[in-house]
């Protein structure tokens, strides 16, 4: 893993575009359910025992690993937005920051998911019906307003610029486009659908010919759920056509948008070569792709060359020449060495692939080593002929020189030019500065929010018995036999035998988890999260059955030892728990390790360094100078007393710096940062300045709590044997939990 992240390196595939995982290793245990999730081979993987993004690139944003992990250590976020200005201004509802009704969804905003897509088209639609709801209701039926339904031709625009303006023009019908007409159906707006392709289906229409589209399972408007993870790209345009259809969405094919401008009086104009659509809310939901780019060489006019391959079928026995180093251009090229004859070349500028998916790497990887296609690195397009193809490269050792290739077709995929100029004239800002500062990064905890309110309704639960029937456990035990109460509370009555039983059983499922996490015990249904949290909530609550059990009083004997054993065992795991955070866990070599904890710290460095001014400066100052006064000691005890310290002074310190951001005004943004800054800080340079110590402290610990559950196991079994044999069960108890209900 260490050489594929280093590979990674060098390609420069580890860099992620836009989303990517964002791993707490304060948290992850390395337990590779992200990795197992990940549709995307290659983007995770697991160092030092924990898990690592290695081709950050590859993240498309499926958000799998986020939603398998157990502790609630990863979570999607986006990159360094600060100096991007391919990306709109838009806020949470997606509408732009500087013009009010205009909304921009789907792959225009830098997602490419279909899912994600999905989402942004409901998320406008029920920001538009929000806000007609709250306007002045318009009678005007939509059929009128829009002239026909799905595909109508005619004079609809027309009519529609004469009428009262509609709720919504949707511009594109791909994924996004189509949710938002569904969503917006179902809402009863008043909306106008335009697209320029011929058909529904937006960059998924032009996908070559039975290429695979993944998904997420999702759910669409008026249809319902979605469940597989993927999709041929003739199915879902099927879908989409049929659900057009069955709908009578009115959308107008063949036409090409042309401007999008907002009058003095707040209705937006829409124009198209057939005439101009008035709406209250516009909703832009087009690919990013736009117009193809050229390669700026001649004879690219020439009917030879294409721009997207929509069926590789139809071409046979050729000499092809496949241009671009994407994922676009890869599959095109596999598709076409399929095909009976071809003799397939791909030019690719690049020393090596860097942006396709795992999947693709390995299909062209082994088409190269088969002969089927031939791939030219380092390589640019000069000229293009009726029968040939000028190119200039590195060929056979030689040095940068152009060559001749003989060529029957050439296919470009070397992107295209997003349709920016439409949005700047409609007002669209990409000025960073003008986008909403991205979320603070702050502590997620450990997802085990449910578990520890399970545990503490259990507690509270345990305390009222306990002071309700006082009467009873205030007694002393030889006095307790004259008690009404003795025959159902004592350990061997009913209460206190059912409690026994439960204890037993929730320690059983305790268990589970350590199969579940295991190889072997995938096949236990529901996810790690899950297990992890009935880990905590099945631990805590076995002990409280346990001491409801014993009618709170400690025996000298197998069952007594048994309580205390499952006491200490919750208790070194709750604290063991806690130690975790302090260093990551490690398998292959202390020096290896260090070696990246001191490279976050670096990382760490540059990010304070953005805000290392005044107030942040200060903070910063006094972090450093509380891990170069913290001492661990050699023992266990000691080191414990001193990480505990620790924290307090570290807790002390952030409560003084939020008083003094008050009384200077810091913005709580910036004060948000900083304080999530300080708690990573101490941690990583805690890690670094006593690594030794807390990786002692922590495989102690884990040691022995380990072991004491060993122990419980034992004792446990014992103790259920022994009180089976001889200890007085009533069995009226166990007939009645038997008998059939």
């Amino acid at each position: 893993m260490l050489a594929e992240r280093a590979k990674a390196r060098a390609q420069g595939s580890h860099r992620a575009r836009l989303l990517h995982p964002e791993i707490d290793l304060q948290k992850c245990i390395g337990c590779g359910a992200c990795v197992a999730a990940c549709p995307e081979d290659g983007v995770l993987g697991l160092a030092y025992g924990q898990a690592v993004v290695v081709h950050g690139a590859r993240c498309v944003g499926h958000g799998r690993c986020a939603e398998v992990c157990p502790t609630g250590a990863i979570a999607l976020t986006l990159g360094d937005l600060a100096d991007r200005r391919d990306l709109p201004a838009i806020d949470e509802r997606h509408e732009a920051v500087t013009v009010p009704g205009l909304f921009l969804a789907g792959e225009i905003t830098g997602f490419a998911l279909v899912r994600t897509a999905v989402q942004h088209g409901v998320l406008v639609a029920d920001e538009v019906a929000r806000r007609v709801r709250r306007a002045v209701p318009q009678a005007a039926p939509v059929a009128a307003a829009v002239g026909g339904g799905a595909g109508a031709a005619g004079d609809g625009e027309s009519h529609t610029a004469r009428r009262a303006p509609l709720d919504l023009v949707i511009v594109g019908m791909g994924p996004a486009g189509l949710a938002c007409a569904l969503a917006a159906k179902q809402h009863g707006l008043r909306f106008l659908c335009i697209e320029q392709a011929d058909s529904v289906g937006g960059t998924v229409a032009a996908y070559p010919r039975r290429k695979l589209v993944m998904t997420q399972p999702m759910t669409l408007p008026l249809h319902g759920r979605l469940d597989r993870l993927e999709y041929e790209k003739e199915e879902l345009v099927e879908l989409w056509e049929q659900l057009t259809a069955r709908h009578r969405l009115p959308v107008r094919t063949g036409t090409a948008v042309t401007a999008v401008r907002r009058g003095t009086d707040g209705v937006f104009a829409v124009s198209t070569a057939s005439g101009v659509a008035r709406a209250h809310n516009v909703c832009i939901a087009l690919g990013r792709r736009g117009t193809p780019n050229r390669l700026g060489v001649s004879g690219e006019d020439l009917p030879k060359v294409a721009y997207s391959l929509l069926d590789a079928a139809s071409y046979r026995g050729r000499a092809i020449l496949v241009v671009g180093g994407g994922d676009s251009a890869v599959e095109a090229a596999l598709a076409l060495a399929e095909q009976p004859g071809n003799t397939v070349t791909l030019s690719y500028r690049g020393a090596a692939f860097t942006r396709i998916k795992a999947r693709n790497g390995e299909r062209i990887g082994a088409a190269i080593d088969a002969g089927r296609v031939h791939v030219l690195f380092d390589s640019t397009v000069v000229a293009i002929a009726a029968d040939a193809v000028t190119l200039r490269g590195k060929v056979a050792g030689r040095g940068d020189h152009e060559f001749a290739l003989p060529n029957d077709d050439v296919f470009v995929f070397a992107g295209g030019a997003p349709p920016f100029p439409l949005l700047e004239a409609a007002g669209v800002s990409f000025d960073p500065g003008l986008r909403p500062p991205s979320p603070v990064a702050v502590d997620r905890g450990d997802g085990l929010l449910a578990a520890m309110i399970a545990a503490l309704l259990g507690c509270i639960g345990l305390l009222a018995a306990r002071f309700l029937l006082r009467g009873y456990y205030d007694l002393p035990l030889a006095e307790r036999d004259a008690s009404d109460w003795h025959a159902v509370l004592r350990p061997q009555g009913s209460v206190g035998l059912l409690a026994g039983i439960a204890a037993a059983a929730l320690f059983a499922a305790n268990l589970l988890y350590l199969v579940r996490r295991s190889a072997r015990g995938s096949w236990l249904p529901g996810s790690l999260r899950v297990w992890m949290g009935m880990h905590v909530a099945t631990g805590v609550l076995a002990l409280l059955s346990a001491c409801l059990h014993s009618a709170f009083h400690l025996r000298d004997a197998v069952a007594g030892h048994a309580l205390i054993a499952m006491t200490v065992v919750v208790a070194t795991g709750a604290i063991g728990r806690w130690f975790y955070s302090f260093v990551p866990r490690v398998q292959n070599g202390m020096q290896a390790d260090l070696e990246e904890v001191g490279a976050r710290v670096a990382a760490l460095a540059g990010e304070w360094d953005e805000i290392g001014r005044g107030f942040g400066s200060e903070v910063r100052r006094r972090v450093e100078a509380l891990v170069a006064a913290q001492h661990l000691g050699r023992s266990l005890p000691r080191r414990m007393i001193d990480l505990l310290w620790g924290q307090l002074r570290l807790r002390r310190l952030l409560a003084q710096a939020r008083k003094a951001a008050r009384r200077d005004g810091v913005p709580a943004v910036e004060l948000a940062r900083i304080l999530v800054l300080a708690r990573r800080a101490y941690r990583l340079a805690l890690q670094l300045t006593h690594y030794e110590e807390v990786r002692g402290l922590l495989s102690s610990w884990r040691w022995l709590h380990r072991w004491l559950a060993v122990l419980l196991l034992v004792l446990v079994v014992v103790h259920v044997v022994t009180a089976w044999q001889f200890g007085g069960v009533d069995f009226d108890v166990l007939r009645l939990l038997g008998r059939p209900q």
